[in-house]
């Protein structure tokens, strides 16, 4: 099979098991009602879903490094479909929801960090960021898929369907991936000077340029993980003038989607130009544009859908397109025999920092919504805010990397 068919079929992959990431938010404004959920409940269950996510990546890396990245992506597939089913068929409210989404996202890193590390292997570093960058992409163009489905299947079978059909995608997902990696070789990279488990993460902290690219990556995903989590319900809510109806919930899960294909297109392109711009240019392009989206986006509520749309496509352009970027520079700043420990490093804080802001998203809206139960634009104003707040050190970190001789190892010299 050639390298763009391997490819092409491993993002196919990628793209199913993705579904799973936004299928709660794509129901959000449904189940908030249904449940009887508080939007700091609400946030909680997505925050769950990342807390689950960082044990799982952390987990997953070691694993990667010890028996291969190809034996470990195919192992834990299975275990993510499952929980992914799981969540579909048997949350009916808040606290089986906190389980269940919590266990879908212990499960759910097998596709993810062993994925990278396929990629890297298989593609050299001239084109690694392109390969980085379409299968990061697959990831957003799951999001849109799962999107779009959810909200074609609101009308007709409720938020129940949208669940079981968009939680089926990982299922998808593993069956095209035992088929791409038959011929794939699983390959065990012998650890540098015998360092392997915390050792490998110990010398990973001590990686000064790493952990520059580590840090910026952290406070990209507060940003990116909070937008994922409140999108989707803050369309409806602007579509629905406030209140939520069916007909709103769809409308706005539907210019979510719209906006997330964006996101494909902002991977693609972050991981063309990074492999001729360089790491770091594109790390400050993205993240500076998407942080003035963050600290806009909540006070134009009650402006036009058709302005809401055009800076939600934007904003996902931009906070989502440095993702393919940090992980192909860790792979030219750390030996391939750490990679999955800095990956698992990453995950950790990257995550959990994603873990703990739609939580904070929520309880802002809470916050605001008690002191003045009608201000709507103040408090998803100041929400989408604390985002802003929590991403302002990003480009900061990649200022920092830009001025260490060690980025000169980047992209060719090209930083």
């Amino acid at each position: 099979m050639s390298d763009a068919m391997w490819l092409l079929w491993l993002c196919a992959g990628r793209a199913f098991f993705s579904t799973i990431v936004v299928t709660y938010s794509a129901s959000l404004a449904l189940l908030k009602a249904d449940w009887g959920m508080t939007a700091g409940q609400a946030g909680v269950v997505q925050s769950a879903f990342h807390v689950g996510t960082v044990i799982s990546l952390f987990t997953i890396g070691f694993l990667t490094d010890r028996f291969g990245a190809k034996r470990t992506f195919l192992i834990a597939s299975v275990a993510a479909s499952l929980s992914a089913l799981l969540f579909g068929f048997l949350a009916t409210d808040f606290p089986s929801a906190l389980v269940l989404y919590g266990f879908a996202g212990l499960c759910s890193g097998g596709s993810y960090t062993p994925g990278l590390t396929l990629v890297a292997e298989r593609f050299p570093a001239g084109r690694r960021g392109w390969a980085m960058g379409l299968f990061l992409a697959a990831s957003s163009l799951g999001y849109a898929i799962c999107l779009f489905a959810s909200s074609a299947l609101f009308p007709l079978g409720g938020w129940r369907a949208a669940l079981i059909v968009t939680c089926s995608g990982p299922l998808i997902g593993a069956c095209i991936g035992y088929s791409v990696l038959r011929g794939t070789p699983n390959i065990v990279h012998p650890g540098a000077g015998g360092r392997i488990g915390l050792a490998a993460i110990a010398a990973v902290w001590k990686n000064r340029p790493a952990m520059l690219a580590i840090w910026a990556y952290t406070f990209h995903c507060w940003e990116l993980m909070g937008l994922w989590g409140w999108l989707p319900a803050y369309l409806s809510a602007a579509a629905g003038g406030g209140s939520t109806s069916v007909r709103a919930a769809s409308l706005g899960v539907t210019l979510s989607g719209v906006s997330y294909l964006t996101s494909v297109a902002g991977n693609v392109t972050a991981g063309y130009l990074c492999d001729r711009r360089g790491r770091t240019y594109v790390m400050l392009l993205m993240a500076l544009t998407s942080l003035g989206c963050s600290f806009a986006y909540g006070w134009m509520f009650g402006l036009p859908l058709s302005l809401l749309l055009a800076v939600a496509m934007l904003y996902n352009f931009s906070a989502i397109g440095d993702s393919s970027v940090y992980s192909t520079a860790l792979t030219e700043l750390v030996p391939p025999s750490h990679l999955g420990a800095a990956y698992s490093l990453r995950s950790v804080l990257g995550f959990g920092a994603g873990a703990v802001s739609p939580w904070a998203f929520g309880a802002v809206l809470d916050l605001v919504r008690g002191f003045s139960p009608s201000s709507d634009l103040w408090a998803w104003g100041l929400a989408w805010t604390v985002l802003g707040i929590g991403a302002l050190p990003g480009p900061w970190m990649s200022w920092r990397l830009r001025r260490t001789p060690e980025s000169g190892k980047m992209a060719g010299g090209l930083r």
